[in-house]
């Protein structure tokens, strides 16, 4: 959802891409070109159609940045995070280990606990309410603007401008 907002203020669209994803390239104004990849594997299954775009592309893992959800975050909410495990993500342990590294920036979407005793596997499967899907779209055009900000300037310029006082974003 995060890259579908990006792809919608440069008036781009997603194709299918031979790497097993969707692809969007956009321009930012004063910074680099983004390659906006959704991967059509399961969540799961994310490292093949990313390292495979990867190298069709020539990146190294310190030009990536992934976007997910997270448990440990409150909804509503993101952390912008370089490097590290993978926190019990599954998409992002497929990554690191198709890739052969943790080296990528992350921007983690928070989507909080599931309530009691819920499975947390059904909870991240169902669909937002209406008014998640409010904070939600806020969320989103924010994150945006820190994704965006970390294709200028860096992940520590856009943890400084995005994160609250104290926050490193690096837990």
């Amino acid at each position: 959802m995060l890259l579908d907002v990006v792809a919608a203020r440069f008036g781009e669209t997603f194709k299918a891409h031979k790497s097993n994803a969707l692809v969007a390239e956009v321009k930012i104004i004063g910074g680099p070109k983004l390659i906006l990849a959704k991967p059509l594997s399961f969540m799961n299954l994310s490292g093949g159609p990313t390292s495979s775009l990867m190298n069709f592309y020539k990146l190294d893992p310190e030009s990536l940045i992934v976007a997910h959800d997270e448990l440990d975050i409150p909804p509503a909410t993101f952390r912008l995070k370089q490097g590290g495990g993978h926190g019990g993500h599954n998409g992002t342990r497929d990554i690191i280990s198709a890739i052969d590294s943790n080296d990528f920036a992350r921007i983690r979407l928070g989507i909080g606990r599931p309530p009691g005793s819920a499975d947390a596997a059904d909870y991240v499967l169902k669909n937002f309410s209406s008014s998640e899907k409010i904070e939600l779209a806020v969320t989103l055009e924010i994150a945006a603007d820190a994704l965006e900000e970390m294709a200028r300037n860096g992940i520590v310029a856009a943890q400084a401008k995005f994160h609250e006082p104290g926050e490193s974003g690096t837990a």
